[in-house]
C-alpha cells in the first residue's frame, strides 16, 4: 500500500531519449541523405550514448554494445559511407530496427528510485 501511495519503485530513465530518438530515426527516413541528414546522425548518436549511460547505471549491460553499434553507425565525425543499391536499402532498414531498439530499451531500462 505504501509503495503506490508515493508512486512506483522505478524510475525508466532511458524512455524519453529513447522516444525521441525513435522519433528522429523516423523523421530522417523522409529526409534521408538531405541537408538535415548530419542533425539527425547527431541527434541519434548522442542519444544513443544517453541509454547506454542510462543502461550502465541500471545495471542493465546487455543493452550496452546495442548502442555503442548505434552511436557507432550513425556518427556524424566519420560517416560510413553507404553507397550502393544493397547498402542503402541496409541503411533504411536499419532505421527502423535502431527505432525498435530505442523504445524497447526505454521501455525496459528501469533503475530503483533514490527518493526511496
Amino acid at each position: 500500500m505504501d509503495q503506490n501511495r508515493y508512486g512506483p519503485a522505478f524510475q525508466r530513465n532511458a524512455l524519453a531519449p529513447g522516444m525521441l530518438a525513435a522519433l528522429a530515426l523516423v523523421v530522417s527516413q523522409l529526409w534521408l541523405a538531405g541537408a538535415w541528414d548530419e542533425v539527425f546522425r547527431y541527434v541519434v548518436s548522442i542519444l544513443a550514448l544517453i541509454v547506454a549511460w542510462f543502461a550502465i547505471q541500471a545495471k542493465h549491460w546487455w543493452w550496452v554494445p546495442v548502442f555503442l553499434a548505434i552511436a557507432v553507425m550513425w556518427n556524424p565525425v566519420a560517416p560510413i559511407a553507404w553507397e550502393g543499391e544493397a547498402l542503402a536499402a541496409t541503411f533504411f532498414w536499419s532505421h527502423w530496427i535502431a527505432a525498435a531498439a530505442f523504445l524497447t530499451a526505454g521501455l525496459l531500462i528501469k533503475a530503483p528510485r533514490e527518493d526511496r
